[in-house]
């Protein structure tokens, strides 16, 4: 049972089948062209060699609770969403808090390419050409203070926009959390479009956080607010099943989830399955940073 029907059925202890763990499949398609080209971006190194996923299916298979709980939900529902105007605030433990208007910010700075893996906990894998910029980028403007130690992120919570918030799936509004080394990493960036286009509702317009080396859901979409703290930040799904979901949601192929395995993956678009990776492959980038952890502990 997947997680979608957990929550719809409110069966907290149900058990999967294994079968039924990210054994969906999804035709190729183009998918709607897209309408809103970003101008000037660089492309980066990162996922050369990759073979992207379609923008069809990067389109219409995903999860935001906040527009529907099955995967082609938030693609249906994605009109209700309204990007703009939008602010982005900055708050906490920093010297200059600040509100940016989102198409300010995105102006102010070089935006860039990079293609990404995408590992959902569910064991379905995508590979996105995200545009964006380092989180580290937008840190660096507030100036976090010397006791700032982690980063939590908010999502907008308004239920005629976010019609998913108005069932009790979650404690709403979704929110998510970083070490603010993790926050910093360069790997970590806040993404604004994907395939050369401005980001579509459905994955998380107008920005959204992208950190490759977690499962999927640690990357929050259509961010509201960010918090810099002393204190470890709530998470909506270590909130919600803490036994099945941790903190730090880094992808460990050695440590399954409860109810299915993670050793295993199914690449959208791909018939057979892979060998998924620690850190989802990024570990020659990231590993040092829990140097010392264990690791089936801080899962």
């Amino acid at each position: 049972m997947s997680r979608r029907r957990l929550l719809a059925t409110g069966i907290a202890g149900a058990i999967a089948t294994a079968a039924g763990i990210g054994s969906t499949t999804v035709a190729a398609s183009d998918g709607p062209a897209p309408r809103s080209k970003f101008a000037n971006f660089v492309k980066t190194p990162w996922g050369a060699g990759e073979h992207l996923t379609d923008y069809g299916a990067i389109t219409t298979y995903n999860n935001f609770y906040e527009l529907g709980l099955g995967k082609e939900d938030p693609q249906r529902n994605a009109h209700l969403l309204k990007p703009r105007p939008w602010t982005l605030s900055v708050d906490g433990l920093c010297a200059k808090p600040a509100r940016f208007d989102i198409d300010a910010l995105i102006a102010a700075q070089p935006l860039q390419e990079r293609i990404y893996r995408l590992r959902c906990v569910e064991a379905w894998s995508m590979v996105v050409p995200w545009i964006g910029f380092p989180l580290a980028a937008l840190l660096d403007r507030v100036e976090p203070l010397g006791n700032a130690k982690f980063v939590a992120f908010q999502t907008l919570f308004d239920p005629k926009q976010l019609p998913g918030q108005r069932s009790p799936l979650l404690e709403w509004p979704y929110v998510e959390g970083l070490r603010l080394d993790e926050a910093r990493h360069p790997l970590a960036i806040l993404a604004v479009g994907l395939y050369g286009e401005v980001m579509p509702n459905q994955n998380g317009a107008p920005i959204r956080l992208i950190v490759p080396w977690k499962y999927g859901f640690k990357s929050i979409k259509s961010i509201v607010r960010l918090t810099l703290t002393e204190t470890m930040p709530q998470t909506a799904w270590n909130r919600q099943a803490p036994r099945e979901y941790g903190f730090y949601a880094n992808v460990n192929p050695a440590v399954d989830h409860p109810r299915w395995s993670q050793k295993r993956e199914r690449r959208i678009g791909e018939f057979f399955r892979r060998d998924t990776l620690p850190f989802n492959g990024y570990g020659e980038e990231v590993a040092g940073l829990y140097a010392g952890m264990d690791l089936t502990t801080w899962y």
